[in-house]
Order: structure tokens, then C-alpha cells, then sequence
């Protein structure tokens, strides 16, 4: 079983991601994680932490020159920002933070709880991830993130479904809102700008786009196992992610069945790609059929509200004397829909990696080449 833990304030002394169960034999590469945490801090709307911290990954443990020992994997991201202990306790809690609640919840302080429960702590969960695509990547899986929504504003794929995922992940990483019109960044800009002038915050929609998945990771056998169903936990944890959908997603509810689900046809020259030649004039089910991959592409978005902390301060209470007052206003970003993005693909990589894990085996990379290379040999002799 692939699977990780983290741990880590958002001003402490640093983040940390314990991963266990990491296949042996592959070689690391430690700058991709780290342009991967580079495009996390990135995209238009971020704010002043940014500036403070130049995230870079510490591979700790599980590794001997730069190869993967099959031994847990411990990654560490310092933070430069790092004052938790000079802090003071919030007097009053923020509307839409966990503020009020864990504080109630563990009969502590706010601070205890915001520290944890910040933003911040998805770096090490990007640094996980990009250590999971690393290991999809031999297996010719690709993934991109990107924004398909700002607040009100539409955005839209165009044609980037129809087009190489590489080509698609050059396009968004021109883009200054790390979508994949970058023609649309100015009038994107703007739109932050008039939220920030007006003391207010933006959220969004993201897509995750996954191509070269075979047929069969995960299962329909047990509903905890099913990767839709985790898939769309990973997600859902991601903080201020508010609603998940696959494919179609909600649109299938409001449209007849012959319209959403998606015929099957088969082209023998495509025999010898992970989808064993089986092809879909449509995508509508996004990759997944019964709880498991299809062959088709996987394609799955996340929708995040706008940011909590607003410099024009919503109302609250102050906790000792239950006085009505402006919620407390800690330094905040206006709008990392764009992080965001960069968060989810890789929370998505991970449980596509503990998938492939889980059906191919994790002891070595070359146990699981050859038993995926044998899976695909058996599937396109399949005779039902």
C-alpha cells in the first residue's frame, strides 16, 4: 500500500511528508519536485508569504544516491517564516476558517488550530506528489492541472482535450493564472485586482486532466476501494475545496442517459496503447466506469471558494467575553486558484501512483514494469 502522512505549522519550523510503501529502484528527481513547489507559490494573486519563502525539498530519508530504496521516504520543506513560537492567540475567529470550531473541538486556541490547519501544509503534499508522478511517468502516464474558472469568469478547455498533454502543460505555465487561454490572463488580472482593491477574495475551478491510464486501477468489489470514491477524498481534503466532480459530473444529473453515457467502439491500430484499442467517441463518464480506470482519460475538477481571511473583516466575536466585533485578519493571498491547481493535480497523482501500487505491486520498479507489461499482454488476448 502507497500511502503518506504530513506534518507541520504553517510558521513552524518546517513541513514534513512521511511516504511508506514506495516501490525501490527509481531515480529521483529532486529539481522537478522542486519546480513543482515553485509553481505552487506562483499565479497571479498570491500574497506577501510568498515573497518569504523559496520552498525547496530535503529528501531525509528512503533514498541512496538519488534512487529509491523501497524503505519509508521522509521529504522536509523548511519554512523560512518560521516564528510560531512569537505569535499571539487570535482574540476573535475568522468566518470560514476552522478558527471557531477547533478551538471548541480540542478546548485550545486558535492558533493551534490555524497553524494546522493552513494552506501551507499542502506543499509537502505537492512534494509527495511530484515523487508519484515521477513513478507514473515510467509507466507513460502524464497529468496537468489547470484553472478552468475564475470566480464568475469562464475560462473554458477550448481544445486543449484534443490536444498532447505535454503541449497543454507548456500553454498553462505561460499563463499567469496557470490556465490554458493564457489570451484571457489580462482580463484575469484585472478581475483580482478589483477583488483586492475591494478587500475581497476569489475562488475558482480547477480541472485535472490524466493520460495513459490502463484499464483496471482500482476496484468495484468494495465501495472504500473504489479510486472515484478516492479520488474525490483526496480532493475533497484539500483545504477550501468545496465540491468534486468526474467527468460529466453534475451536468449527467440534469441530461437524458443516451446523451451521457459513452459508446463503445474498438480500432485495432490503437491495440497497443493502454486502452488495448477500446475508444469512446465521448469522455463524458471522465475515465472511470464501476469505481476503475476505463482506458480513457481521467478528467476531474475541484471547486474552491474564495479565501477566508478578508482585509475588510466579516463579523465575529471576541472569544473572552462573546463581544460582537471584525473577525481577526492574518496576511492572506486575494486569490490562489492558481496554487490550487498545481495542489489538486498532485493530491490526484498520488492516488493514481497508490493505485498502480496497489494492482501492479510496489516491492521494486522492475517487479512492477514487468507485471503491468504481462497485465497488458493478458488484457489484449482477453476473449470476453
Amino acid at each position: 500500500m502507497l500511502r503518506y502522512w504530513t506534518a507541520g505549522e504553517s510558521h513552524g519550523k518546517a513541513l514534513l511528508a512521511l511516504i511508506d510503501g514506495f516501490p525501490a529502484g527509481l531515480t529521483i528527481d529532486q529539481d522537478m519536485i522542486n519546480h513543482q513547489l515553485l509553481l505552487r507559490q506562483g499565479g497571479y494573486g498570491r500574497g506577501g508569504r510568498q515573497k518569504l519563502e523559496q520552498d525547496t525539498v530535503e529528501i531525509l530519508t528512503g533514498v541512496w544516491q538519488s534512487t529509491s530504496l523501497g524503505s519509508p521516504i521522509a521529504l522536509q520543506v523548511v519554512n523560512n517564516d518560521y516564528k510560531l513560537e512569537r505569535l499571539k492567540e487570535l482574540e476573535r475567529p475568522r468566518p470560514g476558517h476552522a478558527d471557531l470550531t477547533g478551538s471548541i473541538k480540542y478546548l485550545g486556541s486558535i492558533r493551534g488550530v490555524l497553524e494546522r490547519s493552513s494552506a501551507r501544509e499542502t506543499a509537502v503534499r505537492v512534494a509527495a506528489g511530484a515523487l508519484a508522478r515521477q513513478l507514473l511517468s515510467q509507466f507513460g502516464v502524464e497529468t496537468i492541472g489547470y484553472v478552468l474558472e475564475l470566480g464568475a469568469m469562464p475560462i473554458g478547455r477550448g481544445e486543449s482535450l484534443q490536444l498532447d498533454l505535454k503541449d497543454v502543460r507548456k500553454t498553462r505555465e505561460t499563463s499567469s493564472i496557470y490556465s490554458v487561454d493564457p489570451s484571457r490572463d489580462k482580463e484575469a488580472e484585472q478581475y483580482i485586482d478589483r477583488m483586492a482593491d475591494e478587500g475581497d477574495t476569489l475562488g475558482g475551478i480547477i480541472e485535472v486532466r490524466v493520460d495513459g491510464l490502463p484499464f483496471g486501477l482500482g476496484t468495484h468489489a468494495q465501495w472504500d476501494r473504489k479510486l472515484d470514491g478516492k479520488l474525490a477524498q483526496a480532493v475533497m481534503a484539500v483545504q477550501a475545496i468545496k465540491g468534486v466532480e468526474i467527468g460529466m459530473g453534475f451536468e449527467a444529473a440534469r441530461t437524458q442517459g443516451s446523451k451521457v453515457h459513452d459508446p463503445i467502439h474498438y480500432d485495432a491500430s490503437q491495440s497497443h496503447l493502454p486502452n488495448l484499442g477500446y475508444t469512446r467517441p465521448s469522455n463524458n463518464a471522465g475515465g472511470l466506469e464501476g469505481g476503475m480506470t476505463n482506458g480513457q482519460p481521467l478528467i476531474i475538477r475541484a471547486a474552491k471558494k474564495p479565501i477566508s481571511t478578508l482585509r475588510k473583516p466579516l463579523d465575529s466575536i471576541r472569544m473572552v467575553d462573546k463581544a460582537p466585533h471584525r473577525a481577526s485578519y492574518e496576511r492572506s493571498d486575494v486569490c490562489a486558484i492558481s496554487a490550487a491547481a498545481i495542489i489538486v493535480e498532485h493530491v490526484v497523482a498520488f492516488e493514481i501512483a497508490a493505485a498502480f501500487v496497489e494492482k501492479f505491486g510496489g516491492d521494486s520498479l522492475v517487479e512492477m514494469k514487468a507485471r503491468y507489461e504481462l497485465f497488458l499482454d493478458m488484457a489484449r488476448k482477453h476473449p470476453h
